[in-house]
């Protein structure tokens, strides 16, 4: 930990305000609430944007990407998207300056005043019988529902087994999926060629390989499938108002 650092004066930064400051090399968001100062790292754990110049709605700021919430005292993550907290540190006013000395570490994640959560395993995917997942295990036959007439429903139903691995909430819920396409195979005569326009939470979304070959591999578990392209598509960007009212009950954001 190293020494306080002045980075403003105190008439300098409205209440409520926030601004970028740089100590010791870090970008830091400085915000001022209810007479208070607190810095966090000027950086959303999920996708890397600038907090400071997020919406801040008492001591909450949102991420102006793709909207998750963060609280300025403690860098505790507060809604979806983002699953972990970002670095808060330590501010002092003395002198008509305002202070701020970097922490190590970062803060609490989850909801403040709630203990974290312990993370499930995720679910092996669906594929063919003769098949496994990826970690060895032998995966379900495809149910009923799934393997009756193929259409975009029943693809959709099938792409429900899919679960982002961080989320543990399944890709459609997510509002991660925007379209379904269907075309009879030239190679093999009764069965149908499936695409599907796929987007993530961000455009570096670490778990992307994994929820491709899950999509893939969920979907070739129906016995009308000859073959599963998955097309990767940003635009538009993915955003929290593309989740099911059963994904917010899932992730608690009401």
């Amino acid at each position: 930990m190293g020494d306080f650092v002045r980075v403003a004066t105190v008439g300098e930064l409205p209440d409520p305000g926030a601004t970028v400051v740089e100590v010791d090399g870090d970008v830091i968001a400085l915000f001022h609430v209810d007479g208070a100062f607190h810095a966090l790292d000027d950086v959303c754990t999920h996708d890397g944007g600038p907090l400071a110049s997020g919406e801040l709605t008492g001591h909450k700021v949102a991420c102006p990407r793709h909207g998750a919430k963060f609280d300025i005292r403690t860098g505790a993550a507060l809604s979806m998207p983002a699953v972990r907290a970002t670095r808060a540190h330590d501010v002092k006013v003395e002198d008509g300056g305002v202070w701020v000395r970097l922490r190590s570490g970062h803060g609490v994640d989850g909801p403040v005043g709630q203990a974290p959560v312990a993370k499930p395993a995720p679910l092996p995917i669906a594929a063919p019988a003769a098949s496994a997942s990826s970690t060895g295990a032998a995966l379900p036959a495809p149910s009923a529902t799934a393997a009756g007439a193929l259409c975009e429903d029943s693809v959709r139903e099938l792409l429900k087994q899919v679960k982002d691995p961080e989320l543990f909430v399944n890709i459609v819920d997510l509002g991660l999926i925007y379209g379904v396409t269907l075309a009879p195979s030239a190679e093999t005569p009764g069965k149908q060629q499936v695409s599907v326009d796929m987007t993530m939470t961000s455009p570096a979304c670490p778990a992307g390989p994994q929820l491709i070959g899950d999509t893939k591999r969920a979907l070739a578990a129906h016995p009308e499938v000859a073959g599963v392209e998955v097309r990767i598509v940003m635009d538009p960007p993915w955003t929290p108002d593309r989740m099911t009212d059963d994904a917010r009950d899932q992730l608690g954001i009401f």
